[in-house]
């Protein structure tokens, strides 16, 4: 029963599910698109793995305070993500930017080819393959996934003490 009452458990979970939620209309306001694929991807405004992370941090300060070891833990656990979305996973999308411009142009050559000439559209389209370019954050993401983690947590804890 007690992991249903660990409070910093579920600001982190929450903040996960509540950052993936609003890059929906986040994107809608930016594009006048709606995509729902949003709500389960990686990368994009704001970063769901920078709010949950501060969502724990914030969490674990309220219960055990700023001054505790495991507040400690989850500060440093925190910065090292955030830093692991803006960097390593940015530039992983950025190489898989270039190796589909690379198997756009393997494409294109085999166009003028006969057998690829005498496929369908469909059939081309399926043949293509696209690597995650969306892989990591900008940090102007990163710094709004982690302000919205730790308002959230704030958010629950208000909530929760009014309860």
């Amino acid at each position: 029963m007690d992991l249903l009452l660990n409070f910093p458990l579920w600001a982190a979970f929450s903040a996960i599910f509540f950052a993936q939620l609003i890059k929906v209309p986040i994107h809608y306001l930016v594009t006048r698109k709606t995509d729902w694929s949003l709500l389960t991807s990686t990368g994009g405004m704001p970063s769901s793995h920078s709010a949950a992370v501060t969502a724990l941090a914030t969490a674990v300060a309220l219960d055990t305070g700023l001054g505790s070891t495991p507040f400690a833990i989850t500060a440093i656990f925190a910065m090292i993500v955030m830093y692991d979305a803006k960097g390593i996973r940015r530039q992983a999308g950025e190489q898989a930017a270039v190796l589909n411009r690379l198997s756009a142009d393997f494409q294109k050559m085999l166009e003028e080819t006969k057998v690829w000439r005498n496929k369908s559209q469909t059939q081309k389209e399926k043949e293509i393959i696209n690597l995650k370019e969306l892989l990591g954050h900008k940090p102007i993401e990163v710094f709004f996934g982690g302000l919205t983690g730790i308002i959230w947590a704030l958010v629950l804890d208000y909530i929760i003490n009014i309860l």
